[in-house]
């Protein structure tokens, strides 16, 4: 019996959200992505081993047009000839280079907020070179993408030349360019793009720790897992993403400890978290509400919350002058000038990692014990609004 073709329609091709490969058939599939991303790929066997190829971005390639690409993937199979051997000469266009960089990187990169951002500039901001032949870009091409940022967002412009060079230079490894890269700044665009001030990232923008006790009250009235993680991130001093992708399995709650596994973490090491009595509140009335793996599930099944999940709490709560992050920078603030806790137990707290390389070496223990005790102080202090101290927050 012949496999059904032509499964999908084009409604169900704009409407499909669940993660994974959808079929229309004789080997071509939507994949979906975790983040939303959406991308055409041709299934096959070549010598028994399964081989896949990018087809394009679904936002850019029509399903009339990926069942065409499809069909002459098939057609050189049916001729004993690899369909991947051919993909030069049909001139593979730069979208189709840029989502396979970003498949092949994603593995590595620990951060769903980085990802998202590599998706969201070669999408949006280099829109204009999607359907070009990534063999005809030329130098033109890329200014005519950076010109309309390169003032008025110097940073988000930098990122999108790196971003583009690196997909050029991707398909050049491929064999499917050669050539110099026209996104080269060295010696190339530096001669052509006026030079940018030099940036200065300068500190996240963090809340007086002194607001911080009267900042929680508000925020333990605000309903939602966004405000629950975005307290717990706050009284153990972690970071967005670290809170965002917790799993039930890290914690022992009956001995207090939350174990963050070393691929979730900033610098690539395990790091065990003390747990205050709140904190543990807020789990255990998390876990009464338990709705899969993630401790704060986002509204999609499977999924946790999303990366902007947290500052969109602070935006309805009207605090403009203040980030996530910087709660991180008010633990700090709050443990060297109101405690008498060592240097190396904060920054322990703060998964930092020591600097020299010498002293590194030597200390083999994480301070635990001391650290469980500092999160129980800073724990106590943020949820002790003084008596008099009154600040409006949004509800």
């Amino acid at each position: 019996m012949a496999r059904k073709i032509n499964r999908l329609n084009a409604r169900s091709v704009a409407t499909i959200t669940e993660c994974g490969r959808h079929a229309d058939g004789g080997g071509l599939y939507l994949s979906v992505s975790p983040n939303g991303g959406r991308r055409w790929v041709f299934l096959y066997r070549w010598h028994g081993k399964p081989t896949e190829i990018g087809l394009g971005s679904a936002r850019d390639v029509s399903l009339a047009r990926a069942r065409e690409l499809a069909g002459h993937a098939r057609a050189k199979l049916a001729e004993g000839a690899n369909p991947k051997e051919g993909r030069r000469s049909a001139g593979a266009s730069f979208g189709e280079c840029a989502d396979q960089l970003i498949a092949a990187m994603r593995p590595s990169w620990r951060n769903r907020k980085h990802v998202a951002q590599w998706e969201m500039t070669l999408r949006d901001y280099a829109a204009p070179l999607r359907r070009l032949p990534v063999d005809k870009i030329t130098t033109d091409d890329v200014i005519s993408v950076l010109k309309p940022v390169w003032h008025e967002k110097p940073e988000t412009a930098s990122r999108l030349r790196g971003r583009i060079e690196r997909v050029l230079d991707a398909a050049k490894a491929k064999g499917l360019r050669s050539g110099e890269n026209p996104a080269r700044w060295r010696g190339h665009l530096d001669q052509l793009l006026p030079k940018r001030q030099q940036l200065t990232r300068g500190h996240h923008a963090a809340m007086d720790y002194a607001d911080l006790p009267a900042f929680i009250e508000a925020l333990q009235a605000r309903e939602g897992s966004a405000a629950r993680a975005l307290e717990f991130a706050i009284l153990t001093a972690a970071r967005s993403g670290e809170v965002l992708g917790a799993r039930w399995q890290e914690f022992d709650l009956n001995r207090g400890v939350w174990t963050v596994p070393a691929n979730r973490m900033k610098a690539g090491r395990e790091h065990r978290v003390p747990l205050s009595r709140r904190a543990l509140e807020i789990l255990k009335g998390m876990s009464d509400i338990r709705d899969g793996d993630f401790v704060f599930p986002g509204q999609r099944a499977g999924r946790p919350l999303s990366v902007m999940a947290l500052e969109m709490v602070l935006r309805r709560m009207k605090i403009d002058n203040a980030t996530v992050h910087g709660f991180r920078s008010a633990f700090r603030d709050w443990a060297a000038e109101c405690t008498h806790f060592p240097n190396e137990v904060c920054e322990a707290a703060l998964a930092h990692v020591i600097e020299n390389k010498a002293e590194a070496a030597y200390r083999r223990g994480d301070l635990f014990e001391k650290r469980r005790k500092l999160m129980e102080a800073w724990a106590s202090y943020c949820t002790t609004v003084t008596a008099g101290k009154v600040l409006a927050f949004a509800r």
